[in-house]
């Protein structure tokens, strides 16, 4: 069933792969119409969000962000589909970084490095910083069910010389890389909802306490790493930008813990606050907010 499913699916991605920019564009506008204004996907998620996290906005302002977001989401989907084809040229020119410094000086002083993100803007793309970057890039990333989608996207995430790697290979990958004497920038977004066990971190996002994976802190200091939030921004249709900020300068072992991983969530709200039409809405981020622990509750 999986393979019927992709031999189905997989003709009609690459059709809509190699259309031109502005013909994607058309084509993610009409997307548009039909998934906000016909069948209205996960509109409710997207409207229960904004309400949660912007209640000193008014219904008419949460509005404006609703709609622009869903315009970014059918942009942002097709950018990922575009991916099965687009040359490192275009990506290059579409995908900038403003300051590369920060990583080539880790990189000079023979420093693995892990770069953290949310799900804002488009983070699929970023990949292309293999070019720019000496060090062997990891992508960490969780297995897709079906296994001939998940060898796609493997497929299309490792064009720039990149490696897949997934959550359970994390540890054994880093260990055995540094045994060898490999160098890497290990690249993970972190911003999904975990289930609420006792064990996960409880942090405020968005002023609502939420429970999130620590599991990348605890991979920078295990493997001390310098641990730099990767800030993606859409400079305009089809284009973005990365910039780095170093969240533990003094060395990830001289912070307490948890703290890198709450600075995180704070960089992370703050570019969220800025231009709130980037985010990844249609996720249920907040959805565990009723089930905090005693410990961690106001």
């Amino acid at each position: 069933m999986q393979l019927i499913a992709f031999i189905f699916i997989y003709p009609i991605l690459w059709l809509i792969s190699i259309l031109p920019f502005p013909l994607l564009y058309l084509f993610s506008d009409f997307c548009n119409f039909i998934i906000y204004r016909l069948i209205g996907y996960r509109k409710k998620v997207v409207r229960g969000n904004l309400a949660l996290v912007f209640p000193e906005k008014s219904d008419a302002d949460r509005l404006k962000i609703e709609k622009k977001y869903y315009s970014h989401l059918c942009d942002m989907f097709l950018e990922m589909i575009k991916s099965l084809s687009i040359s490192k040229k275009s990506m290059r020119k579409r995908f900038v970084f403003s300051d590369l410094e920060l990583i080539t000086e880790y990189e000079k002083q023979g420093k693995s490095i892990l770069l953290i993100s949310g799900h804002y803007a488009n983070w699929e793309w970023m990949n292309i910083m293999n070019e720019y970057v000496s060090h062997k890039g990891f992508g960490i990333y969780k297995r897709l069910t079906n296994k001939y989608f998940d060898k796609l996207v493997r497929k299309i995430r490792e064009k720039t010389d990149a490696t897949l790697i997934t959550t359970k290979e994390t540890f054994k990958t880093i260990k055995k890389n540094e045994d060898n004497g490999l160098l890497g920038i290990y690249y993970m977004v972190s911003d999904q909802s975990p289930k609420p066990l006792a064990h996960y971190y409880w942090t405020d996002f968005m002023n609502i306490t939420v429970p999130c994976f620590d599991g990348p802190e605890i991979i920078a200091r295990k493997a001390d790493m310098p641990f730099i939030y990767f800030r993606i921004e859409k400079i305009k249709r089809g284009h973005y930008q990365g910039s780095f900020m170093d969240l533990t300068p003094k060395g990830i072992s001289n912070y307490a813990k948890h703290v890198p991983t709450d600075l995180f969530y704070r960089e992370l709200e703050k570019q969220i606050r800025e231009v709130p039409e980037h985010y990844y809405w249609v996720h249920k981020r907040w959805k565990h907010r009723d089930k905090v622990p005693i410990e961690h509750q106001k």
